[in-house]
């Protein structure tokens, strides 16, 4: 039998490219009213589904994680990848990470990552969408 994998995939809540993009608010941030689940995570999502399903899925102790770091409407990427098959999900979001930039972001997201493995089981692999589709 194959090891069991916890695996953590990336989402992001990005514009819908479908919709013209507008700049809002005092902080000049793009406006996220209409935004969706990035196309290029749900690709690494399904490879993360595919693989934990390979090995016996959750009832063999396989986990798929979707995380995500935004602003309050980032929580529907999350909602969406647990639609799509992810096994749990977690919403990072707190006013002091508004407009990180992608160093900021990656040290939040790494120790949001180092926290999933606080439970005595390590991560065993991390997913990302190719491009940030937003930025």
């Amino acid at each position: 039998m194959e090891e069991t994998l916890k695996i953590v995939v990336l989402v992001k809540h990005v514009p819908d490219a479908q919709f013209d993009r507008h700049i809002t608010g005092p902080a000049n941030t793009t406006d996220r009213e209409e935004s969706i689940l990035s196309e290029l995570d749900e690709y690494a999502l399904e490879a993360a589904l595919q693989l934990a399903e390979e090995r016996g899925g959750p009832k063999a102790g396989n986990e798929v994680i979707a995380l995500s770091m935004g602003p309050s409407g980032a929580v529907n990427a999350v909602k969406k990848s647990l639609q799509i098959g992810a096994y749990s999900g977690v919403h990072l979001s707190d006013d002091a990470l508004a407009g990180s930039d992608a160093a900021a972001t990656s040290l939040a997201l790494a120790a949001a990552i180092r926290h999933l493995s606080a439970d005595g089981r390590p991560v065993d692999l991390v997913l990302t969408g190719m491009a940030s589709t937003d930025g």
